[in-house]
């Protein structure tokens, strides 16, 4: 079947899933294959709840309601891209712009920030949690609907070329790089291989005429975007859009003195959040957003799964960052829980993931960040944490780090929590 006839059956059925646990009645499911698992195994279940069709590619399982492609994550892709070329030129004749968004820190707050922005104004379509990857981005497109105006689209990465092929998918008529870290080494190599990697981005709008969003502070994502013809720039000097961190005790506040004349209370823990809120302004103010709408937007934004939260138990309070932690984003949170105006601050920090034979060198890097600065109590928790020397209490997982704050019973302290996913650190939270 070819991609155009796939298309026309997905028009009668725009609704796709990978997962039989999630699928609803006229579905199409796509049967994923996967490292562990099999989705062709689960086509008759997925039939059976309903599944308008099942994309298969083992003809063992073939009948009426399936579809046999040769592949089906490439089939998956290909047709994301089928949709993704509709929106060049709708009926009306209007194009609507695609925003992919990457970078080793922040994108998923950037994304959701701008959602919020531009969504006072129009109707934007956005990648939904972190589906970031090879299945998520194509999934994103496939989501979005005639009535869009505006779509964005989350781009992750864990190795060279992968941004590349999900500028194909996607095909951005505009772009925007949180920054560039140590974060997913063990795929990348080296920090600069993640730049490369991070530059794809940029590379695919300088050959397709596309609009870049810079933050004019990071002097290498200004060389990084050389050529590419339009560019929109914010920062805390010299840029398009001027603003600086009026408190950051703990929400972040910021206050503006070029292109945006309004101040920002957040909800944001940290002042490594304003370059998210910087970027959000200026995306918002590049399409002509309001500017009472933009503050308004990002004002309201409360943000969840464990990004940056501030938690309150008891009388204690918690910074929980543990969704996701890199040495540059553990290094930043440090820093600014150090700053922190609070008599008994207490760092529970869990162990980052994906590092390769950098990770000993990364986890003691933290240690030392961690002795510039006075706590209460550190507690360090599971993986290379667990085979460095330092002085701190370890813990091997994040329930033993929690039942060791319960027996401890620590009242009006102000915590920070946080560690790579596979942690798990917010299971502290039912301890405290």
């Amino acid at each position: 079947m070819s991609i155009e006839e796939l298309y026309k059956i997905y028009l009668q059925y725009p609704s796709v899933q990978t997962d039989t646990r999630k699928l609803k009645k006229g579905d199409l499911y796509f049967a994923l294959k996967g490292p562990n698992f099999n989705g062709n195994s689960f086509a008759w279940q997925a039939i059976d709840a309903g599944a308008a069709y099942a994309i298969i590619d083992e003809d063992s399982v073939a009948n009426g309601k399936t579809i046999l492609v040769e592949n089906v994550l490439a089939t998956l892709q290909d047709l994301a891209r089928h949709h993704r070329l509709q929106f060049n030129t709708l009926p009306n004749g209007r194009q609507v712009p695609f925003i992919a968004i990457t970078g080793s820190n922040g994108k998923t707050t950037t994304k959701e920030l701008i959602h919020s922005v531009l969504s006072t104004t129009y109707q934007t379509s956005t990648t939904e949690g972190n589906l970031n990857n090879h299945i998520g981005v194509p999934l994103s497109i496939l989501k979005i609907n005639n009535d869009v105006q505006f779509a964005i689209i989350e781009m992750g990465a864990n190795h060279l070329g992968e941004i590349a092929s999900y500028c194909k998918l996607a095909m951005p008529t505009h772009g925007l790089i949180t920054n560039s870290g140590k974060a997913h080494l063990e795929g990348f190599g080296n920090e600069e291989n993640v730049k490369k990697a991070k530059g794809e981005l940029f590379d695919y709008l300088k050959e397709n005429n596309g609009t870049a969003f810079i933050m004019s502070d990071y002097r290498y994502l200004t060389e990084m975007s050389k050529g590419i013809q339009t560019m929109f720039t914010y920062g805390t000097k010299e840029a398009d859009i001027v603003g600086n961190i009026l408190s950051a005790d703990p929400l972040l506040e910021v206050e503006f003195v070029k292109g945006f004349h309004k101040e920002i209370k957040t909800n944001l823990v940290g002042s490594y959040n304003l370059p998210n809120v910087l970027a959000a302004v200026a995306v918002g103010k590049y399409f002509k957003v309001p500017d009472g709408k933009i503050k308004t937007a990002i004002e309201n934004y409360i943000p969840a799964n464990n990004r940056s939260q501030l938690v309150i138990k008891g009388n204690n309070k918690i910074i929980l960052d543990s969704y996701n932690a890199n040495p540059s984003s553990m290094k930043l949170a440090i820093e600014n829980f150090s700053k922190v105006k609070e008599a008994h601050k207490i760092l529970v920090l869990g162990a980052m993931a994906e590092l390769g034979n950098t990770s000993l060198e990364e986890h003691e890097q933290v240690t030392i960040e961690i002795a510039k600065h006075k706590w209460e109590k550190v507690i360090l928790v599971g993986g290379d944490f667990l085979h460095i020397e330092h002085p701190y209490m370890s813990k091997k997982t994040a329930a033993d780090a929690g039942q060791l704050l319960q027996e401890s019973k620590i009242e009006n302290a102000f915590f920070l929590i946080k560690g790579s996913r596979s942690t798990a650190m917010e299971k502290i939270l039912d301890y405290l």
